[in-house]
């Protein structure tokens, strides 16, 4: 199976059950939110009051949803999705809703047809008691409506060609689960340990919005198997210095807030800049006191993991300055993949990824264009190294390095892919020459 498709009554546990599914195959499953829902909230649309704004939210959202259950199962992977139309044309029955229902013929086969149905089976008493429990009054439906609806999606699906599917949800949790396991034949992928062929600590370098966040959520979306073959990446662990310097600029924000000067960041366009260079060294100390005790790289043999330790820096001696501070230990294991796009390729990204989310805080941090100019208008990596693999030389250790073009941006996986592969092959064999040379 390839796509299907949850429902039940309010309460019965789909989201619970989905995002349980996710969370524990994640090379397998992606889910859907619930659309209905999801419009109600995003929109502030009054489930009860608001049908027909709601009905036509719905029109609206349908070719984007439509998309992306489409681009999920390209993937090879298997689309969970919460509720259908089919729901709330059952619902809206019951409700007397009107415009839904003479919206819905001319929208019926607006989404692809699922390989399966999967009804959580619930008792209607169940169902008020759960809908009560959690507290959410919106969303409420009575005991009259729900049985009216069942009834009403009943007879849709016996004209839909898709088989419905029941599975007992009035049991404990664990039971209901297993039945779900089987039933869409998920495999648990347990994490293998690291192997003598895969890297032991990556430095992941490049300037901000490069492209390094986009190579660990590859990483993290890919099968284990996957990952130690074409990449040689074990499980991995992430170590990122720019956490621990949000840090400081929200304690500045603090420092401010009861009269004292910032201390290490200035406010610049909505965001921070860095006041201090001498930020930048102890980033470098924070980072080796973390790794030096992480069991992930000082632990016994199967605790261990690939480290990711991931920074940017800039200027005439930026990343020569960083790799001088790290500690020796860490330096001797780690190798270097440096991800390079142009400066103003990445003040581009910066901003496109800034615009993209519309929040506040660290996930969504812009680095301001006068920081951009000043730190990250160039970097001594092209005077540190020559050619696009070779061995650093920093503190007497070679430092197996790659330099992998980034550019132009792409967001299919098939390119990402094979862009890794062409950097961290080569990567991966000086690696293996400088262990043979010990």
């Amino acid at each position: 199976m390839n796509y299907v498709v949850f429902e039940g009554l309010p309460a019965v546990g789909k989201s619970e059950t989905l995002e349980l599914l996710a969370r524990f195959y994640p090379h397998q499953v992606r889910v859907l939110p619930e659309l209905v829902k999801t419009l109600i909230l995003e929109q502030g649309i009054d489930l009860f009051k608001e049908r027909a704004r709601l009905a036509d939210a719905i029109r609206k959202a349908l070719p984007e949803r439509r998309k992306q259950i489409e681009d999920i199962v390209n993937q090879g992977l298997l689309c969970l999705e919460e509720s259908h139309l089919g729901v709330h044309y059952a619902y809206s029955q019951a409700l007397g809703d009107q415009d839904f229902l003479a919206m819905y013929p001319s929208i019926a086969e607006a989404l692809p047809t699922p390989d399966a149905y999967v009804r959580m089976d619930l008792p209607v008493s169940a169902s008020l008691d759960r809908q009560l429990a959690r507290g959410t009054a919106q969303f409420d439906i009575d005991g009259q409506a729900l049985g009216t609806m069942i009834a009403t999606l009943d007879r849709w699906h016996e004209e839909q060609p898709a088989p419905l599917i029941h599975v007992d949800a009035h049991r404990p949790v664990d039971a209901a689960l297993a039945d779900l396991v089987q039933l869409l034949a998920l495999d648990y992928e347990a994490p293998t340990l690291p192997s003598a062929d895969a890297l032991d600590v990556i430095l992941l370098l490049g300037r901000p919005a490069s492209g390094k966040s986009e190579f660990i959520d590859f990483m993290t979306h890919i099968s284990s198997e996957r990952r130690a073959r074409d990449f040689f990446i074990a499980p991995f662990q992430i170590v990122d210095d720019f956490p621990i310097l949000w840090d400081l600029f929200q304690e500045d924000d603090v420092w401010e807030s009861v009269g004292r000067e910032r201390l290490f960041s200035k406010r610049s366009d909505g965001n921070y800049a860095v006041a201090d260079d001498s930020v930048w060294g102890f980033l470098i100390e924070q980072i080796n006191r973390r790794v030096l005790v992480s069991p992930s790289f000082a632990g016994p043999q199967s605790q261990r993991r690939t480290l990711i330790i991931e920074f940017s820096r800039g200027g005439s001696a930026g990343y020569l300055d960083a790799l001088s501070r790290l500690n020796p230990t860490i330096l001797r294991r780690a190798v270097a993949l440096y991800v390079s796009v142009s400066f103003e390729e990445s003040w581009r990204r910066n901003i496109a990824r800034y615009d993209a989310k519309k929040r506040d805080g660290i996930l969504t941090h812009s680095v301001p264009r006068e920081e951009m100019e000043r730190t990250y208008g160039s970097d001594d990596w092209p005077t540190l190294t020559e050619g696009t693999t070779g061995l650093l030389h920093v503190q007497g250790i070679d430092i197996p390095y790659a330099t992998m073009n980034n550019e132009p941006e792409s967001k299919d996986l098939d390119i990402l892919a094979e862009r890794y592969r062409a950097a961290l092959g080569p990567l991966h064999a000086l690696a293996k020459e400088r262990l043979d040379r010990r």
